[in-house]
C-alpha cells in the first residue's frame, strides 16, 4: 500500500498524547508545564487544557497525513483543542455504541477503539496515536487491516514528544512517499 494516492490517516487521542498526566512529583516536580492561552468570555475552561503544548498544532499539521480526532471528547476537540493549537475543524470518529462484542473484545485485551478505527479507515493507511495501545491491538490490527498501520503508544506522563514526532513523520513519509520534512523542531 505504499504511496497510494490518498495520504495515510493519523487518529489522534487527546488525553495523554496532547494533554500529559499522571506523572509523579519525582517526574515532575513543580507540576508539568503550562501554556496559558486567553479562553473567550464566558467560557468555563478545563485546567488541563493549559498542558496542551501550541506547538504541537503546526507540527501535527505539517505531517503528511489527514489528522482525524480519535478521542472520547469527540466534537468537544474541534471545539475546544483545535484552536488552541492552530488545527483547523478535524474529521471526528463517531464511536458506536457499546455492544457484545465490545465487551468480548477487552476481556481478550483489545482496546475498545482499535475495531471502530480500522472500520473507520477502510483498508486505507493509518496511523493511531494513544496511550492506551497494547500488542493486542497491534496484533488485530495487523491480521484484520489490509492497509499500513503504525499503532503507535505515546507515554501519557509526557504527551508527545520530539521522538514521538520524528518516528510519526518517518513512518507517514515511507508510507506515502512524501519528501522528507523541512524545518521540523
Amino acid at each position: 500500500m505504499t504511496g497510494s494516492a490518498q495520504p495515510p490517516l493519523l487518529f489522534l487521542d487527546v488525553d495523554g498524547p496532547l494533554i500529559p498526566f499522571g506523572a509523579t512529583p519525582q517526574q515532575h516536580p513543580n507540576g508539568y508545564p503550562t501554556y496559558p492561552v486567553p479562553e473567550p468570555q464566558g467560557a468555563s475552561a478545563n485546567p488541563l487544557l493549559a498542558r496542551i503544548n501550541p506547538s504541537h498544532g503546526p507540527r501535527l499539521a505539517a505531517l503528511p497525513c489527514d489528522l482525524v480526532w480519535a478521542t472520547t471528547w469527540m466534537a468537544d476537540a474541534n471545539e475546544h483543542i483545535a484552536p488552541r493549537i492552530g488545527l483547523p475543524q478535524l474529521a471526528v470518529v463517531i464511536w458506536p455504541d457499546s455492544s457484545d462484542q465490545e465487551e468480548q473484545d477487552e476481556r481478550k485485551g483489545l482496546h475498545w477503539k482499535t475495531r471502530a478505527l480500522v472500520d473507520w479507515a477502510a483498508g486505507r493507511s493509518f496511523t493511531w496515536v494513544d496511550d492506551e495501545i497494547t500488542d493486542t491491538d497491534r496484533a488485530w490490527v495487523s491480521a484484520h487491516h489490509p492497509g499500513d498501520a503504525l499503532l503507535h503508544r505515546v507515554d501519557p506522563r509526557l504527551g508527545l514528544t520530539e521522538s514521538d514526532f520524528v518516528t510519526l513523520d518517518d513512518w507517514l513519509r515511507r508510507t506515502h512517499q512524501a519528501p522528507t520534512s523541512l524545518g521540523a523542531s
